[in-house]
């Protein structure tokens, strides 16, 4: 045993002997014998003894006389004395008349009988121990047969005190009597709650408990206010030892988290003191608040196995690197303190429960750091993640930011009168994403250089936390459109150039326009209202209303408002509408459609009355008849849920493929799925989704059906056969009566992104104690692009994949949680600030 255990054991002794000091019946000898007159006569109130009556000691109870003798000692530690009682021949009195009573032995607290004992269940020294205690002990140790029983103490107990629930097998066991040897000194601080019943153990929510062995469970019920709300449990780990169980509940007793000001070297705690390590999570004033969360959420975990503390370093002037942000310190002594980089929670708990890997984490930090110089200069290694890849390979070029204007705190405010329309890009320097996404804003700001009443900016969170939540920003990279006097639009599309920019030109124009003459109307459909998107290139709605559908119409504005930025509408709702709604062959509500890509007007009939319904409509009916699928338009067509029939091709698909595909498309089937087609030189991404179907590129062009939603099965049209109207509608109709064998079988997984948006109010302000996530932004309509290309995608060009996450995913999230609250951000900010010295 270590001296360190030996003081906290003789601690412990020293403990036992204060509460227990107690004069014995003035013998000299611990094992009393006595005549009944003399026993009785010495009896003093509450002080408790234990006797045996007999007239002679038979062969038969000269086994029980001799456990009792080896138990004199241990029961003196608590204040019990024991008493041989000799019965005199003509004593015919209750304890010595009778023969059963000389078969039992008596447990009295002064002259107050409390409990007999029948010799055969006092057959060693721990079984009386344990039993005498347990009689004592009845307000202190409540046994329990049922789960309602136990939920009842626990209940009563919530916000006033914690409870130690004991299981046993059978009492009278060594770890009976250590139970109640703890108890007789916590029972005044804890409840203490024992049972037998196996059942119950299992009702207590333990993973395929062991029955046959002794277990405790610590309940944290004290700061539970709420009835519904159940005690925190923490087991005993190790066996049921007297010496166990009061280093548990010393471990139990300590602060969850211990906040330290002073250098680790120096500190000391309980954890410390009883041989377990103590874990520093090191922090910093920026993010105290979240980092105290993490150490809370941590010190729960490792409860029991090590001690948490959290250190500022603003508090201390600790000549360590800036970068760690965990250090660990053992109680061994002349160890040094390592000073670590972990990612996430889970490595905290491994390195616990296996020492071996500190030394295999300083080792791979060692190897990084060596490794960091050369990396700055060719940096050829390929990582996982392609958003940070771009952003690392393109580290070197300067970032033309001086069309986008940088807000503070102070200017924030002023600068959203500067401009009819104010365009913020929300950001934090250090993350992956947010980087990538400056990259395509500073693109839109040379792109829209010189627009009148537009104006970009942008805000670094990491700098500006409280305009961040003054604005509701919760991801990472975030994009609002202010306007004088209207609520800000925040933008939820893809993140690339081109579909940014369309946003912020489409955002200039309020909608619905409502449009006064039918010249105006027929103007608006050729593109020539509103006159500051005539040479913007965009599809457009007009909604013909009559006077006596002004429902309908107070829904269609409502969906404009819903579409602005994304589609512009339009509405007409003169006189003379019916002029108009003949001139297309309909009739009012109906919406008239100039798409983009066309330059005639389709007329719908209107027969919605709400307005998302409104909004579906019309997103539907913008969507192309046989599209060119791409990364940015394929999520608009995921959410038809409908399968797909593709035509793969190595460039410009053919005149002919093209008019049957089209034919195909306008057909009566055309409703129940989406026919398209894929360039793959515009769309790289599409071999690894041939690839993941049929595992090597098949002959090009190659028609794929796919059902993304229904079994995931791929099929192949035979490539023998010309791609014809017919020769597609006869191979669907083999399909339909399942006459076809799939190519391959797409996996059920849930192709969602690997990490969740970025939540930066809840690192900042979280009531609930939780860790910071770290996570680079999704946009929702994004979470569904990874289905189409099967579970091999994993490269394609940096342009298509800016929105994708900038770290690894971690594993199966749940539990494991992220130190990136601490001072990885600091790094993070750092190694950024080498690489975009004009963040």
């Amino acid at each position: 045993m270590s001296a360190q255990e030996d003081r906290w054991v003789s601690s412990f002794s020293f403990l036992l002997f204060c509460a227990v000091s107690i004069p014995m019946l003035g013998c000299a000898s611990l094992l009393q014998e006595l005549s009944p007159h003399e026993y009785f006569s010495g009896l003093q109130a509450s002080k408790a003894s234990l006797a045996y009556f007999s007239h002679t000691v038979s062969a038969g109870a000269q086994p029980f006389l001799e456990q009792i003798e080896n138990s004199v000692e241990a029961l003196h530690d608590y204040g019990i004395s024991v008493v041989k009682v000799k019965c005199p021949k003509e004593d015919v009195s209750r304890y010595c008349g009778k023969e059963n009573a000389l078969r039992k032995a008596y447990l009295f607290r002064g002259n107050v009988l409390i409990r007999e004992f029948p010799t055969d269940a006092l057959f060693d020294v721990n079984s009386i121990v344990a039993n005498v205690l347990f009689a004592l002990l009845f307000n202190e140790v409540k046994y329990v047969e049922t789960l309602t029983d136990l939920q009842n103490i626990e209940n009563a107990l919530k916000g006033k005190s914690n409870m130690v629930f004991a299981y046993v097998p059978a009492t009278g066991t060594a770890e009976h009597r250590a139970v109640m040897e703890v108890a007789f000194v916590y029972g005044t601080v804890h409840q203490f709650v024992l049972t037998t019943e196996a059942t119950l153990l299992k009702d207590t929510g333990s993973k395929e408990p062991d029955v046959s062995s002794a277990q405790l469970l610590f309940c944290h019920c004290q700061q539970v206010t709420d009835l519904a709300q159940p005690c925190k449990r923490t087991p005993l780990e190790q066996d049921l030892t007297v010496l166990n169980i009061h280093r548990h509940l010393k471990l139990m007793g300590a602060p969850l988290v211990t906040e330290v000001a002073e250098d680790p070297e120096e500190v000391s705690t309980v954890h410390l003191q009883l041989g377990l390590p103590l874990v520093f999570i090191l922090s910093q004033k920026e993010t105290y608040e979240a980092d105290w969360r993490t150490a809370e959420f941590l010190a729960w975990k490792l409860l029991g196995k090590a001690g948490v503390a959290i250190l500022s370093r603003d508090r201390v002037n600790l000549n360590i690197l800036r970068r760690t942000n965990v250090a660990l310190k053992t109680p061994d002594e002349g160890v040094p303190i390592k000073y670590l980089l972990l990612e996430d929670t889970e490595e905290v708990i491994t390195l616990v429960e296996d020492k071996s890997k500190v030394k295999q984490i300083q080792e791979n930090e060692d190897e990084d750091e060596e490794d960091e110089d050369e990396k700055e200069n060719d940096n050829q290694d390929m990582q996982d993640d392609q958003v940070v890849e771009a952003v690392s390979r393109d580290k070197k070029r300067e970032l033309p930011l001086d069309q986008v204007l940088t807000l503070t705190e102070e200017t924030f405010h002023s600068a959203m009168l500067e401009a009819a329309q104010t365009v913020v890009l929300f950001y934090a320097s250090w993350e992956a994403v947010s980087l990538a996404v400056l990259q395509s804003y500073t693109e839109v700001a040379d792109h829209l250089k010189g627009t009148q009443g537009i104006l970009l900016s942008r805000v670094n969170c990491w700098d500006w936390p409280g305009v961040c939540t003054m604005e509701n920003v919760t991801q990472f990279p975030t994009i609002k459109i202010y306007k004088k006097g209207e609520q800000p639009i925040t933008y939820n599309g893809m993140l690339g150039t081109e579909e940014l920019t369309s946003f912020i030109v489409l955002s200039q124009v309020s909608c619905p326009l409502k449009l006064a003459t039918m010249d105006e109307a027929e103007r608006y459909l050729r593109g020539e209202l509103p006159s500051e998107l005539s040479s913007y290139h965009h599809s457009l709605v007009l909604g013909v209303f009559s006077t006596a559908t002004s429902k309908v119409r107070e829904a269609f504005t409502e969906a404009g408002s819903i579409l602005s930025g994304h589609v512009t509408t339009g509405m007409y709702f003169e006189d003379d509408v019916l002029a108009l709604s003949h001139k297309y062959a309909v009739s009012p509500p109906a919406l008239l459609l100039a798409r983009s890509s066309s330059q005639r007007v389709e007329g719908i009939a209107l027969s919605k009355e709400n307005a998302q319904d409104i909004v579906q409509m019309i997103r539907y009916e913008l969507l192309d008849l046989f599209p060119e699928i791409t990364v940015q338009n394929l999520p608009h067509y995921l959410q038809l849920r409908k399968p797909f029939l593709i035509l793969f091709s190595d460039g410009d698909i053919g005149r002919t493929e093209s008019k049957e595909m089209l034919k195909l498309a306008r057909g009566r089937s055309q409703q129940a799925f989406v026919s398209c087609w894929l360039n793959l030189k515009n769309t790289p991404v599409g071999r690894g989704v041939l690839k993941a179907y049929f595992a090597t590129i098949p002959s090009l062009p190659a028609l794929v059906w796919v059902n993304l939603h229904a079994g995931g099965q791929v099929f192949k049209f035979p490539s023998e056969q010309s791609i014809t109207e017919i020769n597609i509608l006869s191979w669907l109709e083999k399909l339909k009566a399942g006459l076809e064998i799939p190519s391959s079988t797409l996996s059920e997984e849930d192709w969602k992104p690997p990490l969740p948006a970025y939540n930066f109010l809840q690192m900042m302000e979280a009531a609930a104690p939780e860790f910071t996530l770290h996570a680079s932004s999704h946009q929702e309509d994004r979470q569904e692009r990874q289905q189409l290309e099967g579970s091999e995608e994993k490269a394609t060009v940096r342009g298509e994949l800016t929105e994708e996450v900038g770290v690894k995913a971690e594993k199966a999230q749940g539990p494991g949680r992220d130190l990136r609250g601490t001072a990885p951000r600091l790094a993070g900010r750092e190694k950024q600030a080498r690489r975009h010295s004009e963040l």
